[in-house]
């Protein structure tokens, strides 16, 4: 039979689906893509996959008893039934709740990635229909850079250098002589974005760069975070201590009369304040290159050699998004605005600092001639969210006070949560205290595709489609491409789309209009784009109409421009550009953090010790330091039941990277089964021995999905979980954000029986008399 190609599109990249017989059997990338990421490989599975929820469930022990009973969760088979049944319970759920204990009793924020597609994208679906039902607590920033979102206002007036558009590529490698990376810039993170991407140019960007000859120095305890198509220095450092590090490249430019006096009075506000504590004033102790040499584990005159060389070039520093992952992160992300200010590059092409430059394709590429189409949402009528990494603590903790960015709040009493597109069992920390918390609620609702962790804790699972099982438009902010997303194949199993499911719930409701207003899923996707196209305002380009759209398959936007530079019109003129903080200028100190008084996060950039680090004497119980970075085969842990992820998996376990000093002071050797652990849990993975990492630190990839080896609270992951071991505590009590990055773990050499992997198979249904088998 003729195989049929169809177009997609993933967060990994357009592709065009290859179709035989019903069935997807291959992908081949999209025409316009110099550079397609491997991870499309692994589409044709995913949507066939043995792990695909093929039918609605409940759990058996719900089912029978009622909403409660949450300790069954997890642990209890499933009971098939029909649609009409599972909409019928859905709906009656929500109507209970919002009777009995009101909308604020409700969370649907559903935090995750979800799938490309602007309409069918799951949490904006979840979220229109909970606004249209009447509100629900949703959950605000997010896991990714949460922090910064929440920090960087303050004191830059917004948080573009994280969201980007950041300096340009093109004008780093014309401009530029020197870029120093902390916490580094991997590609393999670098080939995905959120809501996709249509051509991948970071190869071709890193070899401008080496082009240009443009220095590289990889600041990071992992060798292989600076890419090697620019040939990086490595400067290995302590995880954890970063800040020290910028604090004394600053001090270095003070002490030795390199700072920008003239960029610091004219473009920032608080100066003088942060020179006395950088010099000793305020606490005696100078943040000096001998100070932060032990605390680094980098030599005092590497740290001062390199503030000169930073100093007597254009330089652009980067962070990577994980530095503000961890205890205190804000405060290495203030560090690094510190140091850009003092030497004084800030709005110059090539020069100056961006947050995230190794984090996410297109991130760094010049901005469009205008924006890409988007979802119509709808307004909460509650108003009201909780910090996104804070949901084990909300469902744990109701009515408990907390503080979030100046302002007292109280946890929800939560009921009812509601999820779709996304799996807390991989992205939240601690999975022993989130899977203790998630028991509380009366009832869990999740839409899933796959037999994920996450869905596998529900009470009521609903099977959802993937992006090839419907039609979609896929675009994203930073890529240039909008893609005519065609179903491929009808729905797997009794799949239905997240659109189809609230539609119905909606009808029970009685909120059907104020939900779908009226149209269906080609009316809303021409909808949307007639909307978009009758918005833009420029003559860049003429855009079709969605019919022609629609059967030529993508259009190309064009760009702005050509190379593009963060806060050169602020630089140019600072009085007539204001930032938006309230000097209008960049704050080296905030009046308004200080404002807060909170003892966790002071109102300069400071030197905080983290609750665990290598210099910290519990690294006595816990002497290795735990990396959970972002994986090369998947995305978070999207797909990790297929071929793909596989390939980086040792034993069938997620692969463990430990230094060779470290290994052999265990007995342990490359391919063995090990067992990571702390005082808040462990798991098994395979080890993989390397010198590309430093001494006492040991890199797990997160994203494996979550695999207890048994039903007992506490038992181990038997898959290699990495938020097994994560603390979670908020950032600090102004962003609250997550804090994965501040882990100790000790790791031996299993020697018991393997444990079975579960999560390679569906769990326990039983078929109801009344569901279609």
């Amino acid at each position: 039979m003729t195989k049929k190609l169809v177009r997609n599109h993933s967060h990994w990249g357009a592709f065009l689906a290859e179709v035989e017989d019903g069935r997807v059997v291959g992908v081949r990338p999209f025409e316009h893509d110099p550079e397609p990421s491997p991870l499309i490989e692994a589409v044709p599975a995913a949507v066939h996959s043995t792990l695909r929820v093929a039918r609605p469930v409940v759990r058996e022990g719900w089912r029978k008893g009622g909403a409660g009973n949450g300790a069954g969760r997890g642990r209890e088979r499933f009971v098939a039934v029909s649609w009409d049944e599972a909409l019928d319970l859905v709906a009656g759920e929500l109507d209970r709740v919002r009777r009995e204990h009101g909308h604020d009793a409700i969370m649907a924020g559903s935090q995750g990635w979800g799938s490309a597609g602007i309409f069918h994208e799951a949490r904006g679906q979840l979220r229109r229909f909970m606004s249209a039902f009447g509100g629900f607590i949703d959950q605000t920033s997010n896991y990714s850079f949460g922090t910064a979102l929440v920090f960087l206002p303050h004191v830059l007036g917004s948080a573009q250098a994280v969201t980007g558009p950041l300096t340009s590529w093109s004008s780093i490698a014309r401009h530029a002589k020197l870029m120093v990376l902390f916490g580094g810039a991997n590609p393999k993170n670098m080939q995905v974005t959120k809501g996709g991407c249509g051509a991948h140019a970071i190869g071709s960007a890193l070899a401008e760069l080496a082009r240009g000859g443009v220095e590289v120095i990889n600041v990071s305890p992992i060798r292989e975070d600076g890419p090697q198509a620019v040939a990086p220095a490595w400067l290995p450092i302590r995880p954890g201590t970063d800040t020290a590090l910028l604090l004394a490249l600053t001090h270095t430019l003070i002490a030795e009369e390199l700072h920008d006096r003239e960029f610091l009075s004219r473009c920032c506000t608080g100066f003088d304040l942060v020179q006395a504590y950088l010099m000793g004033a305020t606490d005696g102790q100078p943040k000096d290159a001998d100070w932060a040499a032990p605390l680094t584990g980098i030599a005092a005159e590497t740290i001062r050699a390199l503030a000169r060389r930073m100093a007597s070039r254009r330089t652009m520093i980067s962070a990577s998004w994980s530095l503000q992952r961890a205890d205190h992160g804000e405060q290495p992300y203030w560090a690094v605005i510190l140091l850009a200010s003092c030497l004084g590059q800030i709005g110059l092409p090539g020069g100056g600092f961006g947050f995230g430059y190794g984090s996410a394709t297109g991130i760094a590429e010049p901005p469009l001639a205008f924006k890409a189409p988007t979802m119509e949402g709808l307004a909460n009528p509650l108003g009201r969210a909780i910090p996104a990494a804070r949901i084990a603590e909300c469902l744990a903790r109701p009515g408990e006070p907390y503080d979030f960015n100046g302002r007292k709040a109280t946890y929800p009493d939560i009921k009812l949560v509601y999820w779709a597109g996304g799996n807390p069992f991989h992205h939240h920390q601690d999975t022993n205290r989130l899977r203790a918390a998630w028991q509380r609620p009366q009832t869990i609702i999740v839409h899933e595709p796959w037999w994920t962790a996450t869905a596998r804790h529900a009470d009521i699972v609903l099977p959802a489609t993937t992006t090839l099982e419907r039609n979609d438009i896929g675009c994203a902010p930073r890529d240039r491409f909008v893609i005519a997303m065609h179903k491929a194949v009808d729905p797997v199993g009794e799949a239905r789309d997240d659109f189809a499911i609230f539609s119905a719930l909606a009808g029970r409701l009685g909120c059907a209009e104020a939900y779908a207003a009226g149209r269906d899923e080609m009316g809303w996707l021409r909808h949307l784009y007639d909307n978009w196209r009758g918005s833009v305002r420029s003559n860049a380009a003429a855009i079709p109409d969605f019919d022609r759209f629609w059967q030529d398959g993508f259009l190309e936007i064009p760009p702005g421009a050509d190379e593009y530079v963060l806060f050169s019109s602020f630089r140019a003129d600072p009085e007539r550009n204001r930032v938006a903080t309230p000097s209008g200028r960049i704050e080296l100190y905030s009046e308004k953090i200080a404002g807060f008084g909170y003892d966790n996060c002071p109102p300069h950039p400071s030197w905080i010790e983290p609750s665990e680090w290598l210099g910290a004497r519990a690294a006595g119980d816990y002497p290795l330091h735990l990396i959970s970075s972002q994986p090369r085969f998947r995305l978070h842990s999207q797909m990790d039941g297929g071929a793909v992820s596989a390939r980086g998996k040792v034993a069938g376990r997620e692969a463990v990277a430990l230094h060779p000093d470290d290994a052999w002071a265990r007995g342990i050797k490359d391919g063995d089964v090990v067992r990571i652990f702390n005082a808040r849990g462990a798991c098994l993975a395979g080890a993989v021995i390397t010198d590309a990492l430093s001494p006492g630190v040991a890199k797990l990839s997160c994203g494996a999905w979550y695999d207890p080896a048994s039903t007992e609270d506490g038992a181990l992951c038997a898959h290699g979980n990495a938020n097994m071991l994560t603390h979670d505590r908020g950032t600090s009590k102004l962003s609250q954000g997550p804090s994965s990055g501040t882990n100790m773990v000790e790791i031996e050499l299993w020697t018991d029986a393997l444990p079975p992997l579960r999560v390679t198979r569906p769990p326990e249904i039983a078929v109801s008399a009344g569901a279609a088998l």
